[in-house]
C-alpha cells in the first residue's frame, strides 16, 4: 500500500475554525508534521494543531518560510524538508501537514509534495480544504468579498504594489496577502485609486493579539507580515445591483 501526504488547511489561527474533516484527518494521520522557521518558534499552524493532537505526535520541519532574496539557501530548505517528510512517509503509511488557511493557496505544502513525489514515487497526495483569512477578516469586518457578478482578486503584495494598483483599478473586490511591510506603499494605492473609505486590514486573526481595522487608520507603520487587507468593490444600484 502507497503512503499518503495529506495536505490539510488549519485555517487563520483560531482553532475553532478548523473543519471537522481537517480534525479527523490530523488525528488519523500517524504523523503531523508542523513547519517552523528556522529561528524555531511556535507557529500558527503548529499552535493549531496542538488543540487536537498531542505533542508527541507532531513533527517539526525546518522551512524557510520568509525567504525570498537568497533562493540557493530556499532551495536548500526546500530539499531539507522534503527529505525529512520522505523518511517520515517511508516509515508511516499516513503523513499529515498541517498548513495555516488552505493548502491549494499560496502554501508551502505545494512545494513540499512536488518534492516527496520525487523522492518516494507513488506517494498518494491529497488535501482538506481550510478556512482562508480572508474568509474570516470578512467574518470578522463585515466586509462583503463579493456579490453577483463581481470579480475577486487575490493578490499577494510580495509581489509588489504595482500588482496591487493594477487590481485596484478594476472593478472587482481586492484581497491583499502579506502586505504588512509594504504598508506605506498599499496605503498610497488604495488613496490613488479612491479605494481605501471601506477597505479593512486584520492581522493575527482569532489570537488574542487581533487587530481590525480600517484601512484609512493605515500610516505608514510596519505591520505583522502575514496581514491582509480587503477593497470592497465599489458598490450601488441597491440590493441586488449587480446580479
Amino acid at each position: 500500500m502507497s503512503s499518503r501526504l495529506i495536505g490539510v488547511g488549519v485555517g487563520p489561527g483560531d482553532p475553532e475554525l478548523v473543519t471537522v474533516k481537517g480534525v479527523n484527518a490530523l488525528r488519523a494521520a500517524e504523523v503531523v508534521v508542523v513547519p517552523v522557521m528556522d529561528t524555531g518558534e511556535r507557529g500558527r499552524a503548529e499552535a493549531t494543531v496542538l488543540h487536537y493532537v498531542s505533542p508527541e505526535k507532531v513533527v517539526r520541519v525546518v522551512f524557510a518560510l520568509n525567504e525570498r532574496t537568497d533562493r540557493a539557501r530556499r532551495e536548500a530548505a526546500w530539499d531539507a524538508a522534503g527529505e525529512r517528510v520522505a523518511g517520515l512517509l517511508r516509515a508511516h503509511r499516513s503523513v499529515a501537514f498541517a498548513t495555516i488557511g488552505d493548502p491549494n493557496v499560496y502554501s508551502t505544502f505545494t512545494y513540499l509534495a512536488q518534492t516527496v513525489a520525487e523522492l518516494v514515487p507513488g506517494t498518494a497526495v491529497e488535501t482538506v480544504p481550510g478556512i482562508t483569512a480572508m474568509q474570516d477578516l470578512a467574518a470578522r469586518s463585515g466586509a462583503v468579498l463579493t456579490e453577483g457578478t463581481e470579480p475577486l482578486t487575490l493578490v499577494p503584495v510580495t509581489a509588489g504594489a504595482t500588482v496591487l494598483k493594477e487590481a485596484l483599478a478594476g472593478p472587482g473586490t481586492v484581497v491583499a496577502y502579506k502586505f504588512g511591510r509594504q504598508a506605506r506603499e498599499v496605503a498610497e494605492a488604495l488613496r490613488e485609486t479612491g479605494r481605501i473609505g471601506d477597505a479593512v486590514w486584520g492581522s493575527a486573526l482569532g489570537l488574542p493579539e487581533e487587530s481590525v481595522r480600517s484601512a484609512a487608520d493605515l500610516d505608514g507603520a510596519a505591520l505583522p507580515y502575514l496581514s491582509t487587507l480587503i477593497a470592497p468593490a465599489p458598490r450601488g444600484g441597491g440590493r441586488g445591483g449587480k446580479l
